[in-house]
């Protein structure tokens, strides 16, 4: 089984998140800023200390802009530049540089229910389980799309 990990960091200390939400973004400069906060006042209610990085790649509008303010206004967003576009690059590097102890990948549409996601990393976080994997894609998904989608 394996060792949970150490949920000890404070609320001031992000450096030492136990989870890590990575959102990878390329020419997000319109949905952003509502997404982060959204996401960063969701997050503030979970028992346990988080980081989110956004992981810019390559864009063209003023994402990039957007990111740096939201990082230095909020203390648990961090940002990663990214020169090249591709989503799989930014997320792999994003990964590959955290400290944390749980890793998270979520689209900047925040299109899954925010509330799943406790339960999906609860198990990660003591220790319980590897891996988990959150779609929309399994057959007992409750999937709710407005008219644009």
């Amino acid at each position: 089984m394996p060792t949970p990990p150490d949920t000890s960091a404070d609320d001031g200390d992000r450096s030492r998140s136990v989870l890590d939400v990575v959102v990878p973004v390329h020419d997000e400069e319109a949905d952003l800023e509502q997404c982060v906060r959204r996401l960063d006042a969701h997050l503030r209610t979970l028992p346990f200390s988080y980081r989110i990085t956004i992981a810019e790649n390559a864009s063209t509008d003023g994402t990039l802009d957007v990111a740096q303010r939201l990082a230095a206004q909020l203390p648990g967003v961090t940002v990663r530049v990214e020169t090249e576009p591709g989503r799989g690059r930014a997320l792999n590097r994003a990964w590959a540089a955290s400290d944390a102890a749980v890793l998270v990948y979520m689209d900047v549409d925040l299109s899954t229910d925010l509330n799943a996601l406790l339960p999906l990393v609860a198990p990660l976080i003591s220790g319980h389980s590897d891996l988990a994997i959150g779609t929309r894609l399994a057959g007992s998904s409750r999937v709710v799309r407005g008219a644009k989608r």
